[in-house]
C-alpha cells in the first residue's frame, strides 16, 4: 500500500419535481423516491469530484453551467470533474428528444441541484474530511438485462412490441460485471459508495411515478443498510435494455422492477463484503477533447425503415413514430457532417480506471475497450460530461434498428464509436504513463 493520505466526503442534493410554492391543490404525480444530485469528492494531493443526477440526460447548457460554476466555487480543475445522468426514464424530460419536451423549470431545478451537491462535498472534505480506506470489488448481475437489439425473423432488428416467437437471437454481447468502490472512514463507518452497470435505468415501482428508476432506488436502498452517499454510474449500456421490458406480451420473461432493485442491491452487497483494501495512488484524471461528426443520411431509406417498424409493431398509432422521427430528420438535414466536439475523461484510481464517455455507447464497443485498456480493472462510465445519444459499432448501423435510426438520439456517424475507444485507449495509455 502507498503512504498517500486520502480524504473524502459526499452529498446528496434532492431535485424537485415541482417548483417551490406551487398551488398545492393541483394533484402531483406520485413519487416513488426523491429524484437526487449526489456528489462525492476525494483528494490526495489531487482533488476529485464525481457527480450524477437521476434524469435521462443533463442537457448541454446545464453541463456547461453548472461546471463552470462549481469550477469556480471549488477551485476543481475541470479535468478533475465527472459529471453524468443516472439516465432515468421516470423523471421530467431535461431534452427534446422522441417526442418529450425539455421541463426548462425542472432543468434549471437540476442545475443548482449539481452545483449545491458538489460544492457541499467538497465543503465537507475541508471543514471535516476525515482519512478514508479505499476499497474495490468486481461483483457481478447477469440476470436483469439483455442485449436488447434482437434479431427477429422478417431480418429487421427490433427495438419493442415485437412478438417473442419472432426472436431469434441478441445482435451482440451484454456486460454483466458490477464493480463497486467503497469509501471508509478508519473505523469502517461508509463515507460513499460507487457501483455501475450496463443497463438502461427503466423501471419504477409504480406505473406512472417519478422514479430514479430501479438503480436509483438501489442506491438509497444501500445507503439505508450501509450509510453514506451511494452514486450510480451507468455503463455501456446502449444495446442492453432491462428483461422484459420488450415484446408484446410483458410477462414473458418480465423481472418486476423491484426485483431489480433486490438484485442490483445483492450484487453490491456481495461487492462490498468482499472488497479489499486498494492502492489510492496513482491518483490522476484526465479529459481531452474528442471531435466527431453529425451524421449523413439517406432521407428516403430512413423513412421506410421508421414506416416499416411502426406499422408492422405499432399498427394502432403508426404515424406517431413515424412524425417524430420525421421531425428530427428535418432538423438535422442542414447540418449533416457537421464537425463537433466533446469529451472524454479517464479517473485513475490506482489498478481502477473509470473512462467517461458522452453517449450512450453499445457493449461491444465497452467490452473492446475494457479488453485493450493496461488497467486490469476499467470500466465505462456513459453519459459522462455530455451525450451523443446511442454510440453503435459498424456492425450494428448495418444491422439499423430503433437506436441507430438517423435522429438527434443517435446523433454521430458511423465509426464514431470506433474512433472513440481509440482514443480512450491513447487517454488510457498517457494515465497508466503518468502513474
Amino acid at each position: 500500500m502507498s503512504s498517500a493520505r486520502l480524504k473524502a466526503a459526499a452529498a446528496t442534493v434532492v431535485i424537485p419535481t415541482q417548483a417551490d410554492g406551487q398551488d398545492s391543490s393541483t394533484p402531483g404525480r406520485e413519487q416513488d423516491a426523491p429524484l437526487r444530485a449526489c456528489a462525492i469528492a476525494m483528494q490526495t494531493n489531487r482533488r476529485i469530484c464525481i457527480v450524477t443526477s437521476d434524469t435521462i440526460a443533463i442537457p448541454p447548457d446545464v453541463l456547461q453551467t453548472a461546471a463552470s460554476e462549481i469550477v469556480a466555487r471549488t477551485g476543481i480543475p475541470l479535468d478533475h470533474l465527472l459529471m453524468c445522468a443516472t439516465h432515468t426514464h421516470h423523471a421530467p424530460c431535461t431534452i427534446d428528444i422522441l417526442g418529450c419536451s425539455r421541463d426548462v423549470a425542472f432543468c434549471q431545478r437540476q442545475q443548482q441541484a449539481l452545483i449545491d451537491a458538489a460544492v457541499e462535498a467538497c465543503r465537507r472534505l475541508d471543514e471535516n474530511g476525515t482519512d478514508a480506506e479505499l476499497l474495490f470489488a468486481q461483483s457481478q448481475e447477469a440476470s436483469i438485462g439483455t442485449n436488447s437489439r434482437y434479431l427477429l425473423k422478417d431480418g429487421t432488428t427490433a427495438w419493442y412490441a415485437h412478438r417473442w416467437e419472432d426472436v431469434i437471437r441478441p445482435t451482440g454481447p451484454c456486460d454483466p460485471d458490477l464493480p463497486v468502490v467503497a469509501l471508509r472512514r478508519p473505523g469502517g463507518e461508509s463515507i460513499g459508495t460507487i457501483f455501475n452497470h450496463s443497463v438502461h435505468n427503466i423501471g419504477a415501482l409504480t406505473k406512472g411515478a417519478w422514479s430514479p428508476g430501479f438503480y436509483g432506488l438501489a442506491a438509497q436502498e444501500i445507503e439505508r443498510r450501509h450509510g453514506g452517499v451511494t452514486l450510480f454510474l451507468p455503463g455501456a449500456f446502449g444495446s442492453t435494455h432491462h428483461t422484459g421490458y420488450f415484446g408484446a406480451n410483458e410477462n414473458i420473461n418480465a423481472i418486476p422492477p423491484a426485483e431489480c432493485v433486490h438484485r442490483i442491491v445483492e450484487a453490491v452487497d456481495y461487492g462490498l463484503k468482499v472488497a479489499e483494501p486498494l492502492d489510492v495512488e496513482p491518483f490522476i484524471s484526465l479529459r481531452r477533447p474528442f471531435s466527431y461528426r453529425v451524421r449523413r443520411f439517406d432521407e428516403a431509406a430512413e423513412e421506410v425503415s421508421v414506416k416499416y417498424w411502426s406499422e408492422t409493431y405499432t399498427p394502432e398509432n403508426p404515424h406517431a413514430h413515424q412524425q417524430v422521427f420525421r421531425q428530427m430528420r428535418e432538423e438535422m438535414a442542414p447540418v449533416q457532417g457537421e464537425a463537433r466536439e466533446i469529451s472524454l475523461t479517464v479517473i485513475r484510481l490506482g489498478d481502477v480506471a473509470l473512462v467517461g464517455l458522452p453517449g450512450e455507447i453499445f457493449a461491444r464497443l465497452g467490452l473492446e475497450l475494457r479488453r485493450r485498456s493496461p488497467f486490469r480493472y476499467t470500466y465505462i462510465v456513459g453519459l459522462a460530461n455530455g451525450t451523443l445519444g446511442y454510440i453503435g459499432d459498424h456492425a450494428s448501423y448495418a444491422l439499423g434498428g430503433y437506436q441507430l435510426w438517423a435522429g438527434w438520439h443517435s446523433l454521430s456517424e458511423p465509426g464514431t464509436g470506433e474512433a472513440m475507444v481509440e482514443q480512450a485507449l491513447e487517454l488510457l495509455e498517457d494515465v497508466y504513463a503518468a502513474g
